[in-house]
Protein backbone atom coordinates (compact mmCIF):
# COMPACT_ATOMS: atom_id res chain seq x y z
CA UNK A 1 0.00 0.00 0.00
CA UNK A 2 1.86 3.06 -1.19
CA UNK A 3 1.03 6.56 0.24
CA UNK A 4 -0.45 8.89 -2.42
CA UNK A 5 -1.80 11.37 0.44
CA UNK A 6 -1.89 11.80 3.86
CA UNK A 7 -2.87 14.14 6.75
CA UNK A 8 -0.22 16.19 8.58
CA UNK A 9 -1.66 19.29 10.94
CA UNK A 10 -4.96 18.90 9.63
CA UNK A 11 -3.99 19.28 6.17
CA UNK A 12 -4.12 17.15 2.69
CA UNK A 13 -0.58 15.93 1.71
CA UNK A 14 -0.15 15.07 -2.03
CA UNK A 15 3.13 12.52 -2.86
CA UNK A 16 3.37 12.32 -6.31
CA UNK A 17 6.82 11.28 -6.98
CA UNK A 18 10.50 10.45 -5.07
CA UNK A 19 12.23 12.33 -8.30
CA UNK A 20 14.52 15.20 -7.05
CA UNK A 21 17.33 16.21 -8.31
CA UNK A 22 19.05 17.51 -5.07
CA UNK A 23 20.50 16.10 -2.39
CA UNK A 24 19.83 18.61 0.68
CA UNK A 25 22.47 17.71 3.86
CA UNK A 26 19.22 17.57 6.02
CA UNK A 27 17.24 15.35 4.17
CA UNK A 28 16.00 12.64 5.45
CA UNK A 29 16.49 10.38 2.44
CA UNK A 30 19.73 10.00 2.48
CA UNK A 31 19.62 7.91 5.81
CA UNK A 32 17.67 5.19 4.43
CA UNK A 33 14.13 6.77 5.45
CA UNK A 34 11.49 5.94 3.29
CA UNK A 35 8.77 8.32 5.65
CA UNK A 36 8.97 11.25 7.91
CA UNK A 37 7.45 12.83 10.56
CA UNK A 38 4.40 13.48 8.01
CA UNK A 39 4.04 9.75 7.14
CA UNK A 40 5.29 6.43 7.59
CA UNK A 41 6.24 5.29 4.32
CA UNK A 42 6.20 7.87 1.10
CA UNK A 43 8.57 6.08 -0.87
CA UNK A 44 6.11 4.86 -3.87
CA UNK A 45 6.20 1.91 -5.35
CA UNK A 46 5.98 3.51 -8.84
CA UNK A 47 4.45 6.99 -9.72
CA UNK A 48 0.69 7.53 -9.61
CA UNK A 49 -0.58 7.82 -12.67
CA UNK A 50 -2.79 11.13 -12.56
CA UNK A 51 -5.84 9.42 -12.83
CA UNK A 52 -4.95 7.10 -9.67
CA UNK A 53 -4.05 9.80 -8.09
CA UNK A 54 -7.30 11.64 -8.82
CA UNK A 55 -9.31 8.61 -7.48
CA UNK A 56 -7.33 8.23 -4.46
CA UNK A 57 -8.43 12.07 -3.79
CA UNK A 58 -11.80 11.74 -4.49
CA UNK A 59 -12.19 9.81 -1.88
CA UNK A 60 -11.39 12.11 0.74
CA UNK A 61 -13.59 14.65 1.83
CA UNK A 62 -11.63 17.34 -0.30
CA UNK A 63 -13.31 20.32 1.05
CA UNK A 64 -12.89 19.58 4.84
CA UNK A 65 -9.38 20.32 5.07
CA UNK A 66 -8.00 24.01 5.15
CA UNK A 67 -5.41 23.46 2.96
CA UNK A 68 -3.84 20.48 0.37
CA UNK A 69 -0.41 20.58 -0.12
CA UNK A 70 1.68 18.97 -3.04
CA UNK A 71 5.03 17.86 -1.51
CA UNK A 72 5.77 14.41 -0.07
CA UNK A 73 9.13 12.74 -0.60
CA UNK A 74 10.72 14.24 -3.81
CA UNK A 75 10.60 17.41 -6.02
CA UNK A 76 6.53 17.83 -6.71
CA UNK A 77 7.21 20.13 -10.14
CA UNK A 78 8.63 17.14 -11.71
CA UNK A 79 5.07 16.08 -12.12
CA UNK A 80 3.94 20.04 -12.35
CA UNK A 81 1.37 19.22 -15.65
CA UNK A 82 -0.03 16.66 -13.53
CA UNK A 83 -0.65 18.73 -10.82
CA UNK A 84 -1.97 21.36 -12.55
CA UNK A 85 -4.10 18.32 -14.23
CA UNK A 86 -5.58 17.34 -10.75
CA UNK A 87 -6.28 20.61 -9.72
CA UNK A 88 -8.40 21.47 -12.47
CA UNK A 89 -10.19 17.87 -11.96
CA UNK A 90 -10.65 18.64 -8.08
CA UNK A 91 -12.14 21.87 -8.42
CA UNK A 92 -14.35 20.90 -10.78
CA UNK A 93 -16.01 17.71 -8.46
CA UNK A 94 -15.12 20.30 -5.20
CA UNK A 95 -16.35 23.93 -6.30
CA UNK A 96 -15.54 25.07 -3.00
CA UNK A 97 -11.58 23.45 -3.05
CA UNK A 98 -9.50 24.39 -0.09
CA UNK A 99 -6.64 27.17 -1.47
CA UNK A 100 -3.56 25.03 -3.11
CA UNK A 101 0.01 24.92 -2.26
CA UNK A 102 3.09 23.58 -3.84
CA UNK A 103 6.35 23.15 -1.59
CA UNK A 104 9.34 23.04 -4.02
CA UNK A 105 12.80 23.81 -4.67
CA UNK A 106 11.55 26.46 -7.02
CA UNK A 107 13.76 24.25 -10.59
CA UNK A 108 10.42 23.49 -12.42
CA UNK A 109 11.66 26.02 -14.90
CA UNK A 110 14.89 24.30 -14.91
CA UNK A 111 13.16 20.28 -14.78
CA UNK A 112 11.00 21.40 -17.90
CA UNK A 113 13.45 23.27 -19.98
CA UNK A 114 10.59 25.76 -20.29
CA UNK A 115 8.82 28.91 -18.15
CA UNK A 116 5.74 27.12 -16.54
CA UNK A 117 4.56 30.22 -13.71
CA UNK A 118 2.11 31.48 -16.18
CA UNK A 119 0.60 28.28 -15.78
CA UNK A 120 -0.25 28.30 -11.81
CA UNK A 121 -2.26 31.58 -12.09
CA UNK A 122 -6.15 30.53 -10.64
CA UNK A 123 -4.91 27.29 -9.57
CA UNK A 124 -2.14 27.26 -7.03
CA UNK A 125 -2.73 29.59 -3.76
CA UNK A 126 0.49 29.55 -2.32
CA UNK A 127 3.87 28.46 -3.51
CA UNK A 128 6.48 27.26 -0.81
CA UNK A 129 10.20 27.87 -2.20
CA UNK A 130 13.15 26.45 -0.85
CA UNK A 131 16.09 29.04 -0.73
CA UNK A 132 18.38 27.10 2.05
CA UNK A 133 21.07 29.85 1.73
CA UNK A 134 21.84 33.68 1.52
CA UNK A 135 24.72 33.24 -1.33
CA UNK A 136 24.93 30.75 -4.50
CA UNK A 137 28.17 28.60 -2.40
CA UNK A 138 26.04 28.08 0.54
CA UNK A 139 23.23 27.59 -1.29
CA UNK A 140 24.74 24.48 -3.38
CA UNK A 141 26.86 23.26 -0.07
CA UNK A 142 23.66 22.83 1.26
CA UNK A 143 21.29 21.81 -1.32
CA UNK A 144 23.86 19.82 -4.00
CA UNK A 145 21.84 20.42 -6.80
CA UNK A 146 22.21 18.23 -9.89
CA UNK A 147 23.31 21.59 -12.02
CA UNK A 148 25.14 23.40 -9.51
CA UNK A 149 24.96 27.06 -9.63
CA UNK A 150 22.89 27.33 -12.52
CA UNK A 151 20.09 26.31 -10.18
CA UNK A 152 20.84 28.49 -7.65
CA UNK A 153 19.73 31.13 -10.65
CA UNK A 154 16.72 29.15 -11.64
CA UNK A 155 15.43 29.22 -8.37
CA UNK A 156 15.48 33.01 -8.06
CA UNK A 157 14.46 33.21 -11.45
CA UNK A 158 11.33 31.08 -10.96
CA UNK A 159 10.74 33.08 -7.48
CA UNK A 160 10.38 36.45 -9.48
CA UNK A 161 8.39 34.94 -11.62
CA UNK A 162 6.07 32.98 -9.82
CA UNK A 163 4.98 36.45 -7.90
CA UNK A 164 3.32 37.44 -10.61
CA UNK A 165 0.64 34.75 -10.94
CA UNK A 166 0.49 33.17 -7.44
CA UNK A 167 -0.69 35.23 -4.58
CA UNK A 168 1.44 34.59 -1.95
CA UNK A 169 4.91 33.10 -2.47
CA UNK A 170 7.13 32.02 0.51
CA UNK A 171 10.94 31.19 0.24
CA UNK A 172 12.12 28.60 2.63
CA UNK A 173 15.41 28.44 5.40
CA UNK A 174 16.10 25.78 7.94
CA UNK A 175 17.37 27.34 11.41
CA UNK A 176 20.28 25.08 11.37
CA UNK A 177 23.63 26.40 11.78
CA UNK A 178 22.21 30.05 10.22
CA UNK A 179 23.12 33.36 12.12
CA UNK A 180 21.00 36.13 12.76
CA UNK A 181 22.97 37.68 9.94
CA UNK A 182 22.82 35.25 7.52
CA UNK A 183 18.69 34.66 8.25
CA UNK A 184 18.41 38.69 7.35
CA UNK A 185 20.00 38.57 4.32
CA UNK A 186 17.93 35.98 3.62
CA UNK A 187 14.85 37.89 4.46
CA UNK A 188 16.53 41.08 2.29
CA UNK A 189 16.89 38.50 -0.72
CA UNK A 190 13.57 37.07 -0.74
CA UNK A 191 11.59 40.53 0.05
CA UNK A 192 13.52 41.73 -3.10
CA UNK A 193 11.73 38.94 -5.27
CA UNK A 194 8.31 39.87 -4.42
CA UNK A 195 8.17 37.02 -1.56
CA UNK A 196 8.27 36.67 2.23
CA UNK A 197 10.49 34.49 4.31
CA UNK A 198 9.83 31.36 6.61
CA UNK A 199 12.19 29.97 8.56
CA UNK A 200 11.82 26.02 9.33
CA UNK A 201 13.25 24.37 12.66
CA UNK A 202 15.88 21.70 11.85
CA UNK A 203 14.19 18.09 12.14
CA UNK A 204 16.47 15.42 14.12
CA UNK A 205 17.11 12.82 12.47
Amino acid sequence: MMTISYEYEGALYINLTNRCDCRCVFCLRHNGHKGSIYADDLWLEHEPTREEALENLLNRDLAAYPEIVFCGFGEPTYRLEDILWLVDEMKKAVPQLPPIRINTNGHANLISGRDMTPELQGRIDVISISLNGSTKEEYCAVTKPRDGEAAWEAMLEFTRRAVRYVPQVVMTIVDQNKTPEEIEACRTMAEELGATLRVRSYIED
